[in-house]
Formats: structure tokens, C-alpha cells, sequence
């Protein structure tokens, strides 16, 4: 499966999904972690994948959406943006709505 496939499967088959340098638990920098930290508050599931462990999405995730710098979180399928982005929404009180808003959808679509 080409790599661009595989993102498009991970970012349509995961409500909330956020491309990060390392993992919630252990990132491997402050945008990253800041990102995760943000996501983790809302008590919302999300998913991760560490672009560290995959190199060919490291390399071309920037293509995808054309949105070249990591973390890069996904909501619903479509790019939500970076770590900034989502730190904004939380902070005006939007990020957890739009969060169970995208896993409701999601349940839904699966039943």
C-alpha cells in the first residue's frame, strides 16, 4: 500500500488522530507534547501515530495535506492543524465538543 494510502486509512478510520513526534506518554518534543497534553485533557479517545518510528509517513504526512509541520491532528478526517490550533480551540472551550462530536459521528457511521 502506497504511504499516502496508508494516511488517508488512519486519518478516515480514527475519529481523532494526531501525528506526533513519540507517543502521549513519552513525546520526543514540546510541540508534540503540548499537543498530546491538550488532547489528554478532554478525556476525549484520540489516536497517535510517532512519525519517528515510521519514516515514510515522517517524510511525505506534510504532502498529505499540505501542512508541513508536525504535530498534525486530525479531526473527523479532516486536518484540525497543529499544536497551537488546538491549544486555541481548548482554551475558548471548543476542543472537546468538536471532539465527541467527531467520535459520535464515527460510531454512528460504523452502525
Amino acid at each position: 500500500m502506497d504511504v499516502l494510502e496508508r494516511i488517508d486509512e488512519q486519518v478516515k478510520n480514527n475519529p481523532v488522530v494526531i501525528y506526533m513526534k513519540g507517543s502521549p506518554e513519552a513525546p520526543a518534543c514540546g510541540f508534540s507534547a503540548r499537543a498530546a497534553a491538550t488532547l489528554t485533557s478532554t478525556g476525549v479517545e484520540f489516536s497517535y501515530v510517532n512519525v519517528l518510528t515510521d519514516p515514510e509517513i515522517f517524510q511525505n504526512l506534510p504532502r498529505y495535506a499540505n501542512w508541513p509541520t508536525f504535530p498534525q491532528i486530525y479531526i473527523g478526517g479532516e486536518l484540525a492543524g497543529g499544536g497551537d490550533i488546538i491549544v486555541e480551540m481548548a482554551e475558548k472551550g471548543e476542543l472537546k465538543g468538536v471532539l465527541e462530536e467527531a467520535v459520535t459521528n464515527a460510531k454512528e457511521a460504523d452502525s
